[in-house]
């Protein structure tokens, strides 16, 4: 802990490029006007992590162990609290916070926080297969009242496309082909769409025409004022 703050561990690989959104995302909404005004963040790149949407599917937990083995090397290193860029991996959060002693933050409920806050009633979740058919978010939608629409068999392989042979494929994403999915949606009622995939933020940008709200992000603030930093314009 460096003059009073939390030193803040993410478990990361769950990609790369996500990992680095979020760290990204944390340095761009601190507060800081030098260098030692930052927060002090350690990473953990575990990309021997097992793809958490097909071990969902077969009901295996085999990502859980490497995770504990990424917060364990991340508490030697002397991280406070931890936070973990994917999505679908919250289906390993009970699980992970019994093997650290750390706390972890929540990224799903963080974003039912947020969507509450705002004032939102119907939000449409776009994410993995294993984030949707698991149901990671729908405890804390529900508690909150919130409707969380999910998407149609058609957008869950369009979903998957993006992602996977895409984005985690480093290949230039066309989030249009997402369009028609949302239009649906849209028009079900969904006021705003959840990109609960830390690869969409990526495939998104500025120039959507629909109402987005990044969960990266969210668990970029969080982190900052778990950690006893000031964000940036608030």
């Amino acid at each position: 802990m460096i003059h009073g703050r939390k030193v803040i561990g993410i478990i990361g690989g769950m990609g790369p490029m996500a990992t680095a959104d979020l760290f990204i995302k944390i340095i761009e909404n601190t507060k800081a006007d030098k260098d030692q005004e930052h927060l002090h963040i350690l990473i953990d790149n575990n990309t021997d992590i097992p793809d958490r949407t097909e071990h969902i599917l077969i009901g295996s937990d085999a990502p859980l162990i490497p995770m504990a083995e990424s917060a364990a090397r991340l508490e030697a290193q002397g991280a406070d609290v931890l936070i973990m860029p994917c999505n679908s991996a919250h289906h390993y959060y009970d699980g992970l916070c019994r093997r650290t002693d750390l706390p972890v933050l929540n990224m799903p409920e963080l974003t039912a926080k947020t969507c509450e806050e705002q004032g939102i009633r119907c939000a449409a979740l776009l994410a993995t297969e294993g984030c949707i058919r698991s149901g990671i978010y729908d405890p804390y939608f529900e508690a909150r009242g919130i409707q969380l629409l999910k998407p149609s068999e058609d957008g869950i392989r369009a979903l998957m496309y993006v992602i996977y042979e895409e984005v985690k494929a480093g290949k230039r994403p066309h989030p249009e082909f997402l369009y028609p999915e949302m239009e649906r949606l849209k028009a079900k009622g969904a006021e705003v769409f959840l990109l609960a995939c830390t690869e969409l933020p990526l495939a998104f940008n500025e120039r959507t025409p629909f109402v987005c709200l990044d969960p990266t992000l969210v668990l970029a603030k969080a982190a900052i004022t778990a950690a006893g930093g000031m964000l940036k314009n608030g």
